[in-house]
């Protein structure tokens, strides 16, 4: 292959432009950088030292020698937001949409802003009105999930409903377990109105909305015990064990009422025993090994305790079996006595340590709830409880 002369003419000029190109960027860079008022960098260096106060300062600096920056102002407002100070932020905010003259999308911005300084306020229906208007594609989505915030924190359900479903059509995140849960709120509204109509196509609505709503089932069941329809209400919680079996525990006393309604307690025993058998939850155990005792005598209930000992030792089993033991051995003070002395201590080793703890912030808690009192995430605390 013969060597092209002619390339030794191009190579040179490809080099020039590419010279020139860089030196374009170069002087872009720090006409850039020059244009930044030198306060800027002493806040960013704050911020990056976790020196808020100081950060603050910096940048009320850095506002004042360069007013024309939303960006500027922006980073400020977020600041006086993040330190509480958000009457600062509210008036840094209003101040740029009175005295400034601004292009419409400079307009959205600061009105997008102001909205969360509202809403941080807990100023909640001028955030709403706000986050409202911001129709613009670019925020919408942040739009719809303040709104939604605002929404639950309020209880407009509908309006919940509405926003949620909006927002996983637009950002395919699945809200299917928020939208169910919002449809279960609005029943339980229109069960303290006594609409059990309202209520009941509330509930179906869940079921649609998330299929293991297993809560929409529980609270359906609770309403057909109301209107005295036991063997309805059996069948509707026997269908959680087919949405989520580790809840059973949380339904195992409703089950065992009703049975007992329907003087069939031998029935609800045996099919509680089955539910044991196949999903071993300690909450399972605590009801059933209580019934049996009420309703079968404390051999039957110390041989079920004797039982799940030996698959699984606990300490809670063993306070079970010693329990029934205690009543077996009535007629015998000394070996009650004795009995009891055992049971005492095991208690005093278990303690009052069953808590419920949140997966998403770690917030415990004493009972089951179905959305966490401290950071409002829906079904993040287990069904079964834990030991601390």
């Amino acid at each position: 292959m013969e060597f092209e002369f002619w390339w030794l003419l191009v190579l040179p000029l490809f080099f020039s432009l590419g010279w020139l190109a860089a030196r374009v960027d170069l002087k872009q860079l720090l006409a850039e950088s020059t244009a930044l008022p030198a306060a800027y960098f002493k806040g960013l260096n704050f911020l990056i030292t976790n020196q808020q106060d100081k950060a603050i300062e910096a940048f009320s600096e850095a506002v004042q020698a360069n007013t024309e920056s939303l960006e500027l102002h922006f980073a400020l407002g977020s600041l006086f937001r993040k330190r509480g100070e958000v009457d600062r932020a509210i008036h840094l905010h209003l101040n740029l949409l009175e005295k400034k003259v601004l292009e419409p999308q400079q307009k959205l911005a600061v009105t997008a802003e102001l909205a969360q300084d509202y809403l941080k306020a807990g100023l909640l229906d001028r955030a709403e009105e706000l986050f409202e208007s911001l129709n613009d594609n670019r925020y919408r989505q942040p739009a719809l999930r303040a709104l939604l915030e605002i929404y639950v924190r309020e209880r407009e359900w509908p309006r919940a409903i509405k926003a949620a479903t909006e927002l996983e059509r637009l950002s395919g995140v699945p809200f299917r377990i928020e939208v169910a849960h919002y449809h279960c709120e609005l029943a339980v509204q229109f069960i303290l109105t006594n609409d059990t109509a309202q209520a009941k196509l509330a509930l179906a609505d869940a079921i649609n909305a998330n299929k293991n709503c297993v809560r929409a089932n529980v609270l359906l069941g609770d309403m057909q015990v109301e209107e005295q329809a036991h063997a309805a209400a059996i069948a509707t919680w026997k269908r959680i064990e087919f949405q989520k079996p580790e809840y059973l525990g949380v339904i195992a006393p409703k089950l065992l009422n009703s049975y007992q309604a329907l003087d069939q307690t031998s029935e609800g025993l045996i099919l509680l025993q089955g539910y044991l058998q196949s999903y071993q939850l300690p909450s399972l155990l605590k009801v059933l090994f209580d019934a049996t005792l009420a309703n079968q005598g404390p051999d039957k209930a110390a041989k079920l305790a004797r039982k799940e000992l030996i698959k699984k030792p606990s300490l809670n089993t063993l306070d079970q079996l010693l329990q029934a033991q205690a009543s077996i051995e009535g007629s015998s003070i000394q070996k009650s006595q004795d009995t009891q002395l055992m049971q005492q201590a095991v208690r005093h080793a278990i303690g009052n340590r069953t808590t419920y703890h949140c997966e998403q912030c770690g917030f415990k808690a004493k009972y089951h709830h179905w959305q966490c009192p401290a950071c409002n995430a829906w079904e993040s605390l287990p069904a079964e409880p834990t030991n601390v």
